[in-house]
């Protein structure tokens, strides 16, 4: 796929990855085999089968070429799925950074790296892409509180910042994120690191009109339905066969949706959020005035 100016773009290989998924069930249910019947042909386990119609882990170029010999796949529905397959199977830069950046921003960056728009709601914490180095640092510290860190921070923060710039990049895709006020009061960082945060804040949205913050403000009434139980984001996508897709967060995992009707019940979730919070202007507005605050209480002139 080619990006406005003609460029080559590299497809989401997590999106492919479900693509892919469909196909191939649609392709064994076609033949009438369950999924045991197509590993007995495939010499492979139940499990591995499971995997690949589930999206679970990249796929084996050759594993699915021997899967479409076996199924006598031939011509352009050959080469279609071949193409998807080689899609599905590629590394990002995200994958560089292993467990520094962990599995939920790798999806995240996955996905929005071939995204037509981005739009979250958040909750419990600021945006990754766009928290400020000192406001990482200060995540570490709280994270550190739970155990042991399983990552390097440094390289952490590397990753983070690098997320931002493919965010940021010409080509990248629109954002929006309605931020709950709670946030700013609830979580506790050093006064310099949330200053830091707010200011960071501000400066992108300011500088990168596609980039728009709105704060929900913690005495803002949400009419026409029951409140949001989780942060979740929403990805919307260029190409056809990539339908809309929403992700909701959990202490633990994420929980990807691609169900037309439940992708639409968050859509319009988010839309009354959106309608409850401040406007993008009004919102910069309350950030100053927050970080302003917070500079005075602290007696820093930063």
């Amino acid at each position: 796929m080619t990006d406005a100016i003609g460029r080559t773009v590299m497809p989401s290989p997590y999106v492919r990855r479900r693509r892919l998924a469909a196909e191939i069930r649609k392709l064994r249910e076609s033949r009438g085999l369950t999924t045991d019947a197509l590993a007995q042909l495939m010499y492979y386990s139940r499990t591995k089968i499971s995997r690949l119609e589930n999206a679970q882990g990249r796929p084996d170029l050759a594993e699915i070429v021997n899967m479409l010999n076996i199924l006598e796949i031939t011509g352009s529905e050959y080469d279609r799925l071949h193409k998807l397959a080689h899609e599905a199977a590629q590394k990002g830069w995200w994958d560089r950074y292993g467990v520094s950046m962990g599995p939920r921003q790798r999806l995240y960056a996955d996905l929005e790296y071939s995204a037509n728009s981005v739009r979250d709601y958040n909750q419990t914490l600021m945006p990754a892409v766009l928290q400020a180095p000192e406001f990482i640092a200060a995540l570490v510290q709280l994270d550190e509180c739970q155990g042991k860190l399983d990552y390097v921070p440094e390289r952490m923060t590397e990753a983070r910042m690098r997320h931002q710039r493919e965010l940021l990049r010409s080509d990248g895709p629109s954002y929006e994120t309605v931020l709950d006020e709670c946030v700013i009061h609830r979580l506790v960082v050093p006064p310099q690191a949330m200053i830091a945060q707010l200011h960071h804040m501000i400066k992108v949205v300011s500088e990168e009109e596609r980039i728009t913050v709105r704060v929900l403000l913690h005495d803002a009434g949400i009419p026409g339905g029951f409140l949001p139980m989780s942060s979740f984001c929403l990805y919307t996508f260029a190409e056809a066969g990539d339908p809309p897709m929403a992700v909701l967060e959990t202490v633990t995992t994420d929980v990807v949706l691609t169900q037309r009707r439940e992708v639409e019940r968050y859509a319009t979730m988010y839309d009354r959020l959106r309608q409850a919070a401040l406007s993008r202007e009004d919102s910069l507005a309350f950030l100053e005035r927050v970080a302003n605050q917070r500079t005075d209480e602290s007696g820093s002139g930063t």
